[in-house]
């Protein structure tokens, strides 16, 4: 049985809406798509709730009517600003000596316990990025093992419940219900790494308009996230006022002749800012100066980023840049310069079936990324926005049938976690088999009292 799911990447220069099908063996075909200016957001949060409302209904309407659907929830990106990261742990005992869900459940939760989260700030992810059973580390995944101790490192990442709260609000208005809310830069990390980067680690870079989110995956999972309030934009205000001209020309020139390769020393002609009826000269090679002093500086700053996390030596694939700003011509050569003798690629969204012209762009790499959040295609184990634990190999319950007239052959022992916009969970009857200990006692005694 297919489902379908409302994906809304929420960015500080547009807003993406991506609708997909999602199949019983977690296949996607994308049917439905809207991308919209974003209004009321600055540097990745709300502003002004009712402009940014009437963005996302935009983008919505488009999509649902391409797709022919009346979808009602959706899965929702969280820029990374006024978010803040810590690391915790938590050791449970094994009463039974095998490690099921429950046990993986507890020892996460207890992680969190143990975390000394502000009041002001809400979860949005806790993602375990080092398993411990007894005293063997970095145990990928410890279901089923034989065990006395189970003990967890979890990555956590928190954001200002007033932020989330106005992102929710924002989407309620545009009358969409919120089922979860992923990080931006997890999500693009999801639609952009294979399988080996993951495994070696590497650093996603997701550079926007007015944003840059960095994320680093090492071994199973994310080990640090951060943010950077600068993006392309800026390099549109610096040439406004570099070359007085008006905003919506710098940005054509950004966009025409905007490179870090080699400058020419070519003429174009641009109004005045403030009497646009009066033009002037400007050479490109100063269009390039301001363009690579802009752009080496972000860059920068962010190598600082990957060399303050302490986790340079793990990330043996290397750093992978996408966003709308990273298709400026000849970014891979400066970053490459920057980061040192780290290998840089730029990166598209992975493809998935039915995926529009358009959206293979880099700038589209977080909406995809949602889209594939849904099937599951996160780390083995997480804690979400909604405080359920989440297990890479789920099931949505709209797929179980389950008959409570009858005792089950097989118990399950990871428990199919539900979609998010269903609040309970699915438990299969145990029931049958205590009434029938309870009757073999019962029929035992009266044996008994007769014998006797």
């Amino acid at each position: 049985m297919s489902r379908t799911v409302l994906a809304i990447d929420i960015g500080s220069t547009k807003i993406c809406a991506i609708i997909a099908q999602i199949n019983i063996d977690n296949s996607i075909q994308i049917i439905g798509a809207g991308v919209t200016k974003s209004q009321g957001l600055r540097r990745g949060s709300i502003t002004n709730i009712e402009l940014a409302s009437k963005s996302i209904k935009s983008a919505v309407s488009d999509a649902k009517r391409v797709a022919g659907s009346d979808i009602r929830s959706a899965i929702v990106s969280i820029s990374g600003a006024y978010t803040k990261s810590l690391n915790s742990n938590g050791i449970v005992n094994i009463p039974n000596k095998e490690i099921s869900f429950k046990e993986i459940e507890r020892v996460m939760h207890t992680s969190l316990y143990n975390a000394n989260i502000p009041n002001e700030y809400e979860i949005l992810h806790a993602l375990p990025f080092n398993f411990k059973v007894d005293d063997q580390d970095f145990i990928e995944d410890p279901l089923g093992m034989n065990a006395s101790r189970l003990e967890v490192e979890t990555h956590i990442i928190t954001t200002q419940k007033s932020n989330l709260n106005n992102l929710k609000k924002a989407v309620r208005g545009a009358g969409i219900e919120v089922e979860n809310v992923v990080l931006t830069g997890y999500a693009t990390s999801i639609a952009t790494l294979n399988s080996d980067e993951k495994e070696l680690g590497a650093a996603v870079i997701d550079m926007g308009g007015n944003t840059c989110n960095i994320i680093i995956r090492a071994g199973n999972s994310i080990k640090y996230n951060d943010f950077l309030g600068v993006g392309s934009s800026h390099i549109t205000s610096d040439l406004s006022m570099a070359l007085h001209t008006p905003l919506n020309i710098a940005d054509s020139v950004k966009l025409n002749y905007g490179s870090l390769l080699t400058p020419t020393n070519d003429l174009i002609e641009l109004p005045i800012i403030g009497d646009e009826s009066t033009t002037h000269e400007v050479s490109l090679e100063v269009v390039h100066n301001v363009v690579f002093a802009r752009v080496e500086e972000t860059l920068m700053i962010l190598a600082q980023f990957i060399e303050n996390s302490g986790l340079r030596d793990q990330i043996g694939a290397g750093i992978i840049l996408t966003g709308g700003f990273s298709k400026m011509e000849g970014i891979r050569d400066l970053a490459v310069a920057t980061f040192g003798s780290i290998p840089v690629r730029i990166a598209r969204p992975i493809q998935v079936y039915g995926l529009f012209e358009h959206l293979r762009e880099p700038e589209y790499s977080a909406a995809v990324g949602l889209i594939m959040y849904s099937t599951f295609s996160y780390t083995p184990y997480e804690i979400d926005v909604n405080k359920k634990v989440r297990h890479a190999n789920e099931t949505p319950v709209a797929h179980v049938n389950v008959d409570f007239t009858s005792e089950p052959d097989e118990i399950p022992v990871a428990p199919s976690q539900i979609e998010e916009n269903i609040s309970t969970m699915v438990t299969l009857p145990k029931k049958g088999k205590k009434s029938d200990e309870a009757g073999a006692f019962s029929k035992f005694w009266n044996w008994a009292t007769q014998l006797f």
